[in-house]
């Protein structure tokens, strides 16, 4: 796949260590060494990024990631692929970052359903703010929360005529899970940068899904 230009925008090496290792726990080691042989992050290959939080780790390396699994799989099999290493990035490590580690504390634990929301998603947000030059923006559109990325580092440099940020909906998905105590809820990306927007956006329906 053609080789995606630098951002200049970067991700704390840790997080980049955690998406290779999630992508390894949904595809095994050697499908994810295929993954970065075609993305051309060979150098990458049992050389993840070291256990800190310097920006080093670029944007159009992640993309990149993103890009080569819907070569790969096809654009079907890369969305689903993408899913599940969104969620394997939360469940590996992301809930223990700053502001969601008192997510576990029984005052956040017995708030309502929908001050869980409210006061949570403006944490991951402030995560991401704090630490990585993805900034990231929290808005209340009456149904839905409007979770917002720019830049983002999930379709840096492509170009797409659908919505392809399926890993950032696959942590959002579980994310959300964990914040709420065991709900599930409707996210859908209704604005991708890719397509021509000006950010990335998630609807975060307030609401939980039946079942």
């Amino acid at each position: 796949m053609p080789r995606i230009p630098p951002s200049g925008y970067y991700y704390p090496n840790l997080m980049g260590r955690i998406y290779l290792q999630a992508m390894e726990e949904v595809m095994g080691r050697n499908g994810l060494n295929a993954i970065l042989n075609l993305a051309g992050l060979s150098h990458l290959i049992n050389n993840y990024p070291p256990d800190n939080l310097e920006k080093e780790f670029e944007f159009s390396d992640f993309s990149a990631l993103n890009g080569a699994l819907e070569e790969m799989y096809g654009p079907r099999g890369g969305r689903g692929l993408q899913l599940r290493a969104g969620r394997a990035v939360f469940s590996l490590g992301l809930q223990g970052f700053g502001d969601l580690s008192g997510a576990d504390d029984l005052a956040f634990r017995v708030l309502p359903l929908q001050e869980k929301l409210k006061v949570g998603l403006p944490a991951l947000a402030r995560i991401f703010n704090q630490l990585s030059d993805q900034k990231t923006t929290i808005e209340d559109r009456g149904d839905y929360y409007a979770y917002s990325m720019q830049p983002c580092p999930i379709c840096w440099g492509r170009k797409a005529d659908h919505p392809i940020c399926f890993a950032g909906r696959g942590l959002l998905e579980e994310g959300l899970y964990w914040l709420s105590g065991g709900s599930k809820f409707r996210v859908e990306e209704i604005e991708c940068i890719a397509m021509g927007g000006e950010a990335c956006t998630y609807a975060v329906f307030k609401e939980p899904l039946a079942g």
